[in-house]
């Protein structure tokens, strides 16, 4: 297995292409397989011409990719940059011998309805799951029912990592778009909404880390009563509150600096394992509280609560994000070594987040040297927190392929 990556930051749409198509090929020893590409929204005007342009230059049998407002990519001399707000097309190659690749479109009105059984899901998907198959997914962020698909693809292969993003654009107007080519399908083209992918089965498997930047505050509570994304009644240590009440008095226990970082960035994590007891940073799902209702003491969150979940608040700050992200990537570093990486990572991390450029792409490349790196910045994140997959938020989550005979 082999991967490689190029960006260019060209203004000229057919020169980026070209710049980016012969570096590739200066690296590839055996015809390419694959290619997800990445694309800035200032190259808009001429998406229309993109598919074509590259398969032109490189004879890609399959072909997937997105809009972005931010690219990330490895540019000249393998020097990882995250483009922000700018022109850059950024193409990973995949030559992926003994690797079955499924690549697919699908469409917001094409998806199976949620009573369906796994088998309709995977009669709708072509890939059994018996093949092992592994998901990366590009959507447009508006009308795509991407939650719907999640929760169908968890139904119908709960063994299998599923991984991507949300297309973005730095400019008004102009929608999310994703692009997809197979060789002999007529629906290759680019499309404003709609999920494109790769199932990818046999001598491969994607490893993921989901870092989603927040510290827990306080304490875990239960919840007692909810309704819809509302909790109404939250007990710890046996006494049941009301959730503003919690709040209050976990506000009171706070530092100055923590109560100043909580006016503007308090979530909610919700605990994903109900029978774990020492719970870390990584067993939490981070949702938004959407708002607090004064007279019934109650807040909202940004996802459906049930009685007996529990909870916890987070804190979320440059430091905290640098931090979590870091620990993930060491406690994974002891593990196989992986052939190429994907980068999927929310428009307020980068420079927003950081007040620096390439901040968590220049932190996965101090511990993985030399692994091609590929992604952009999303309307929102795709992976797995325990055994479901989200929809996240302010997150950076990679995708780590590796060959499975190594």
């Amino acid at each position: 297995m082999f991967w490689t990556n190029a960006l260019s930051t060209r203004p000229s749409l057919e020169t980026a292409v070209t710049e980016v198509i012969q570096t590739i090929e200066n690296s590839l020893s055996t015809p390419a397989d694959v290619g997800i590409f990445f694309i800035s929204s200032a190259y808009a005007s001429d998406y229309p011409r993109l598919i074509p342009l590259i398969l032109e230059k490189l004879p890609l049998p399959r072909l997937i990719g997105c809009g972005g407002a931010g690219i990330i990519g490895q540019h000249s001399g393998h020097e990882i940059s995250e483009i922000e707000n700018n022109s850059a097309f950024s193409l990973m190659v995949g030559c992926l011998p003994n690797v079955k690749i499924n690549p697919f479109f699908l469409s917001p009105e094409s998806l199976p309805d949620l009573d369906s059984s796994p088998e309709t899901w995977q009669d709708f998907m072509g890939v059994s799951p018996q093949e092992k198959p592994h998901f990366i997914l590009l959507s447009d962020p508006f009308s795509t029912r991407i939650n719907d698909l999640l929760a169908g693809l968890d139904f119908a292969y709960p063994e299998s990592v599923k991984v991507g993003g949300l297309s973005s654009s730095s400019l008004m107007g102009v929608p999310g778009t994703v692009f997809y080519h197979q060789s002999g399908d007529h629906q290759s083209g680019y499309y404003h909404q709609g999920t494109v992918g790769l199932a990818l089965s046999g001598d491969i498997t994607i490893d993921t880390i989901v870092a989603q930047g927040c510290r827990p505050i306080g304490q875990p509570y239960q919840v007692v009563k909810g309704e819809r994304n509302i909790i109404l009644e939250l007990s710890q240590n046996g006494e049941t509150r009301s959730p503003l009440d919690c709040l209050r008095e976990l506000m009171e226990s706070l530092d100055e600096s923590d109560r100043q970082l909580a006016q503007h960035s308090l979530f909610v994590g919700v605990v994903r394992d109900e029978f774990k007891q020492n719970l870390q940073s990584g067993d939490f799902l981070i949702r938004n509280l959407l708002g607090i209702d004064p007279k019934l003491g109650a807040i909202a969150v940004g996802d459906r609560v049930r009685p007996g979940q529990r909870l916890q608040f987070h804190l979320r700050d440059a430091q905290t994000s640098a931090d979590d992200l870091e620990t993930l990537l060491k406690a994974y570093r002891q593990s196989t070594s992986i052939q190429g990486a994907l980068m999927f990572s929310c428009l307020g991390r980068g420079q927003t987040l950081y007040q620096m450029p390439n901040f968590d792409s220049q932190l996965f490349a101090n511990y993985f040297s030399g692994v091609p790196l590929g992604g952009f910045f999303c309307n929102g994140e795709i992976g797995p927190v325990g055994r479901e997959t989200f929809l996240h938020g302010y997150t950076s989550v990679f995708a780590l392929v590796r060959q499975l005979s190594l």
